[in-house]
């Protein structure tokens, strides 16, 4: 074949192929540092996953000044990870966020106690000093505080509230008898930090009967109208949940891709690698579609915490959708 020829027959196919299609951006905002408690989504990331489903993904991490559902209404984020407690308070003052999937479905919050405080059930925090977060993860905690009857006013007859920061400084250095922990990473910093497991007492919240979920992906409900963000969403979820069971799976190999996105250098490989770990025995599986049953124990949990400010004032309405995760099958 003549190379005139040749050329000619190149350029009618490019004609007949026409533009390539662009690739849906989605944009995900994470509720925390990039750490292996959000795996999955750098997974589906780095394995192409996203890319199979014509998506153009961004993770943007999180800190203690970013609040998601912020971002969220600020149009800087599509679609942002949330815990359920936060996203109920949000959406009840104003902020119309969507469970779109439950990546998640047990808790791994815990309050960590020093064994040497004396405290070896929860009949023995009467009195005691307990660190816990604030910013919408305080709910289980009054929660199960209400459920034992005991006052966190700081009186006698209840405990004595430390608000906790981001470390465990407080339990290391006596400052409390305990503190708040997630299983998959401050219990480790506390054992890092020269407690040994024979030295702590455990309390799961999900044994005390107050978990809440953790860890959902939420939208604003008014995009949930336009049939092609759904779309783009149940695509999202699809690739999110393979790269979920793809961390579950090859858990140290999530750890490392997820170290690889960390720009702040500020996370370990072996610290990483148990964390990735632990958050394998929380996960979902299937599609992550929300389980009814979860959402309506954790709305429990948050309404029995009462108060002078509860996080959610009256049962929500269209809180959840199985719209993308039904569609993502």
């Amino acid at each position: 074949m003549s190379k005139p020829l040749a050329a000619l027959l190149l350029f009618g196919m490019a004609l007949t192929a026409g533009p390539a299609q662009a690739a849906e951006k989605v944009t995900l905002q994470l509720k925390w540092v990039t750490q292996a408690q959000f795996a999955g989504y750098f997974v589906a990331k780095e394995k192409g996953f996203y890319e199979a489903e014509g998506l153009d993904v961004t993770i943007n991490p999180g800190g203690p000044d970013i609040a998601p559902a912020q971002v969220l209404a600020g149009g800087g984020a599509d679609v942002i990870v949330d815990w359920m407690p936060s996203a109920l308070a949000a959406r009840e003052k104003g902020v119309a966020l969507v469970n779109v999937a439950q990546p998640y479905k047990r808790s791994g919050m815990m309050l960590t106690c020093r064994a040497d405080s004396g405290v070896k059930s929860p009949a023995d925090l009467k009195g005691r000093t307990l660190g816990v977060w604030f910013s919408g993860n305080e709910y289980p905690f009054l929660a199960w505080m209400a459920k034992l009857g005991l006052k966190t006013d700081g009186s006698a007859a209840g405990v004595k509230v430390l608000k906790q920061g981001f470390n465990v400084d407080p339990l290391l250095q006596r400052q409390a008898d305990c503190i708040s922990t997630m299983s998959y990473n401050e219990y480790w910093q506390v054992v890092d930090g020269g407690l040994k497991p024979d030295d702590l007492v455990v309390f799961r919240y999900e044994d005390q009967g107050v978990a809440t979920l953790e860890d959902g992906l939420y939208v604003d409900g008014k995009n949930l109208a336009d049939p092609a963000f759904v779309a783009r969403m149940a695509k999202f979820v699809k690739a999110s949940m393979k790269g979920w069971a793809y961390a579950r799976d090859n858990a140290d190999e999530a750890a490392e891709i997820t170290l690889e996105a960390d720009a702040s250098g500020a996370q370990t490989e072996a610290h990483q690698k148990r964390m990735m770990g632990e958050v394998a025995k929380l996960l979902a599986d299937g599609a992550g579609a929300l389980d009814e049953a979860d959402y309506k124990r954790t709305v429990a949990t948050l309404l029995s915490a009462g108060g002078d400010a509860p996080v959610i004032t009256k049962e929500p309405t269209g809180a959840f959708t199985h719209a993308v995760t039904d569609a993502a099958k």
